[in-house]
């Protein structure tokens, strides 16, 4: 395979193209959704673009603008998205009309959060949710996507009983089956924690039991500060295990929104954390990611006290461009 540094020398479509067939290790999908498109679309009504528009005279505008406004992240959809078929279609059609790849995060599973409970909600049942994701993946339909797959829910079974866990992955075993009938060119990367929640040959089996194999891939530290080598790690530890129980290993993916001076053993609106690098082809992943919006909150805690998580929080924002 040819290193990051040569790949990304070639035009960026050719050089995900590329890299993305080579690292494929799983089942055979279409055409790569990012080799369709020419680099990752940024969300026009973002949180942070929103906020930059509404508020011209703020002297934090500036930077959080220049710094997070414009670089492309992920959009999460969940109960608040209304019809969901049409919010995707929407949200994918846009991106497909400006020659880019969309990133998605699906996050409405039954009980989510549920020992955390920052976030909690979600579907009322399962038969909702599998209505819902059925849905959500006939609006991408045959255009390209990335699409994470239920942040929490793997690394999220401390407190569920093994009736809980095995409903869990039923559901997203039938999500998967679902984007891969009804989205043929969308990568599916099921979420797979972080390096500081459980060890990598649990999160394995937790993964291999969810329905991994129909996959493209999983994704790691969605809403978290651990660095891109500590993610690097991990995510090999998973694979070595897959690899030696399962027989395949999969490729993945690292959000690196808030990773740009590691974690301090908080999770939840941290101090003194920073921006990581903007979401790009390789770097020790398949690709790197801005999955959490940053300058959104965790929930009502750390910095964020006061706040609900998702609400975007201005300061915080500000702090991470700057690393306070």
């Amino acid at each position: 395979m040819r290193s990051p540094a040569r790949a990304l020398s070639l035009t960026l479509a050719t050089a995900l193209t590329t890299a993305l067939v080579a690292l494929h290790t799983g089942t055979a999908y279409a055409a790569s959704p990012v080799g369709m498109t020419n680099g990752f679309y940024a969300d026009p009504n973002s949180s942070a673009k929103q906020w930059v528009a509404a508020n011209p005279g703020d002297g934090r505008t500036a930077a959080i603008k220049a710094s997070i406004a414009k670089t492309p992240a992920a959009r999460w959809f969940g109960n608040w998205s209304g019809t969901i078929g049409t919010a995707t279609g929407a949200y994918v059609g846009a991106a497909a009309n400006a020659g880019k790849l969309p990133i998605l995060v699906a996050y409405n599973i039954p009980n989510r959060d549920i020992c955390g409970g920052q976030s909690g909600g979600g579907a009322g049942s399962d038969a909702a949710y599998d209505t819902w994701i059925a849905a959500f993946a006939s609006g991408i339909g045959s255009r390209p996507a990335v699409v994470i797959l239920e942040p929490d829910s793997l690394g999220d079974e401390s407190c569920m009983t093994s009736a809980q866990i095995a409903d869990r992955n039923a559901l997203l075993k039938n999500a998967i089956t679902q984007f891969n009938k009804k989205a043929p060119n969308t990568w599916v990367y099921l979420d797979a924690g972080n390096p500081g929640w459980i060890s990598a040959a649990t999160m394995a089996k937790h993964l291999a039991a969810a329905g991994l194999s129909g996959a493209h891939g999983f994704s790691l530290n969605v809403s978290n500060f651990y660095t891109t080598a500590q993610n690097t790690s991990y995510g090999n530890s998973v694979n070595a295990t897959l690899r030696s129980s399962s027989g395949y290993t999969k490729p993945y993916v690292i959000d690196t929104s808030r990773n740009g001076k590691g974690s301090n053993g908080s999770w939840c609106n941290p101090a003194g954390r920073e921006l990581g690098t903007p979401s790009k082809l390789g770097g020790g992943a398949e690709m790197l990611l801005w999955i959490k919006t940053p300058g959104e909150s965790d929930g009502n805690c750390g910095t964020g006290a006061g706040s609900a998580a998702g609400q975007f929080l201005p300061q915080v924002a500000y702090d991470l461009v700057y690393g306070y």
